[in-house]
């Protein structure tokens, strides 16, 4: 383990830097970095840690600094917190693309798309480089929770912590919950927000609730700004002749661009898709807006595993894809969520390179993460908070999941949408009181 200390006004950092075997398997010899972050207030020497677990997939923990994120400066009144960066993102061996022309300082030909814009040429780097699809399907199929779990258990022993409480962050919930099933004794407890996953429930059955919520969530939209829909028919039409280009020369297909609808799951979404739809879509400020609200390429892992996250075993066969709605493909304006699709591969760039990948991952045989009488005997307190419009994770399958477990404390509200936790520290403590009994009954 390699550590190193440093200091931010009121706050110590330690980060830690350890080695996990890729599989559990002894004679696979493949290992991978795990980093992980300890956050300690002033006078939080002896506290007890907490895991936090960011959403996703695919993405690091965040980066802390005095106030931020929003939620820090409560959880470390009662612990230490430490970050982890999930195996392949971050610091943790991370999967990435990058930019050819930076290979070898010299210039490569310029991919173009079909409306002659240049996109960038890119290619796969980091662990899977030099791997063939299959080789690197093999490898992705190794970043899913139950993974996570392992590695976390390797901090969690190298801090010398018998035990901790998780916060798992959406699909930080899903990896939570895993946990809870697969290592029970390790916890004293688990605060989970918008991340209560579908157990036992067929892939389908999720992406068709998901469907619904993005359909009604769209509705609403247009309720609260009526012309928003005319305007969104100008952009799409704009987007299908190839006249709406990125700041860096990509062009936004439809399907890209129904994407934005990304925005709904999150609190103020709405009003942000009003102003972006409020700028001329052959400005500089709306290639620029749309830019930072589109999925894209710097955590390809989110795309490239995305549909596993949701699967309780099986096959995914690019469910959102097959489930999407007629009345949704037909009518330009009800937009889209977290569904990942073959085009999705197509239209960024950046995550090419992964499309033969996921294209075998799409079709893996995953295995089941959350067996539901592992779960009914992890006797762990819970505190979740479910959204009860969420736009992610479906509310109806979380409760139901709540129900397996022996002493899980449901808080659903309609007050905050998925990124509530980001809204600040009240839904952290409301969290906590109820994991403490103050708000239990």
């Amino acid at each position: 383990m390699r550590t190193e200390t440093f200091e931010l006004p009121g706050l110590s950092l330690t980060d830690v830097t350890l080695e996990s075997r890729l599989t559990p398997d002894p004679k696979d010899e493949r290992v991978i970095d795990v980093f992980a972050r300890v956050v300690t207030g002033r006078g939080g020497e002896e506290k007890p840690y907490l895991l936090f677990l960011q959403g996703g997939p695919g993405t690091e923990a965040p980066r802390p600094t005095p106030g931020n994120p929003p939620w820090l400066s409560r959880a470390l009144e009662d612990y230490r917190v430490v970050m982890l960066d999930q195996r392949g993102t971050g610091r943790s061996t991370p999967v990435y693309s990058r930019s050819v022309r930076a290979v070898g300082g010299g210039p490569t030909e310029v991919v173009r798309d079909e409306h002659g814009a240049a996109g960038g040429e890119y290619e796969v780097a980091g662990p899977l480089e030099g791997l063939t699809p299959a080789q690197q399907a093999e490898y992705l199929t190794h970043l899913r929770a139950d993974s996570i779990v392992r590695d976390a258990e390797l901090v969690r022993e190298a801090l010398g912590a018998e035990t901790w409480t998780l916060l798992g962050q959406s699909f930080g919930g899903f990896t939570s919950l895993h946990y809870l099933a697969a290592r029970p004794g390790s916890l004293t407890g688990a605060l989970i927000t918008g991340g209560l996953p579908a157990v036992a429930r067929p892939i389908d059955e999720v992406y068709a609730a998901t469907w619904r919520t993005m359909t009604e969530k769209s509705e609403e939209f247009y309720r609260r700004f009526p012309g928003d829909r005319d305007r969104m028919v100008e952009v799409v039409r704009a987007a299908v002749a190839g006249e709406i280009v990125l700041p860096g020369g990509q062009v936004v297909s439809e399907q890209r661009l129904r994407t934005v609808g990304t925005k709904f799951g999150m609190q103020g979404g709405m009003v942000e898709l009003h102003y972006l739809l409020g700028l001329d879509h052959r400005s500089s400020a709306f290639a620029h807006d749309l830019a930072g609200i589109l999925m894209n390429g710097r955590n390809p892992l989110y795309s490239v595993v995305h549909e596993s996250c949701y699967a309780d075993g099986g096959v995914t066969n690019w469910a959102a894809e097959r489930t999407m709605p007629r009345e949704v493909a037909e009518d330009p304006t009800l937009l889209a969520g977290e569904h990942v699709t073959r085009r999705t591969f197509r239209d960024d760039p950046e995550l090419r390179p992964f499309a033969d990948a996921a294209e075998i991952l799409a079709q893996y045989e995953w295995g089941r993460l959350y067996d539901p009488a592992r779960l009914a005997a992890a006797h762990v307190p819970v505190a979740a908070a479910v959204y009860a419009d969420d736009a992610y994770v479906p509310r109806d399958f979380s409760l139901e999941t709540a129900a397996l477990l022996p002493d899980c404390r449901v808080w659903l509200t309609s007050e905050y949408e998925h990124n509530g936790l980001r809204m600040g520290p009240a839904v952290l403590d409301h969290l906590i009181g109820l994991l403490h009994g103050r708000r239990w009954r």
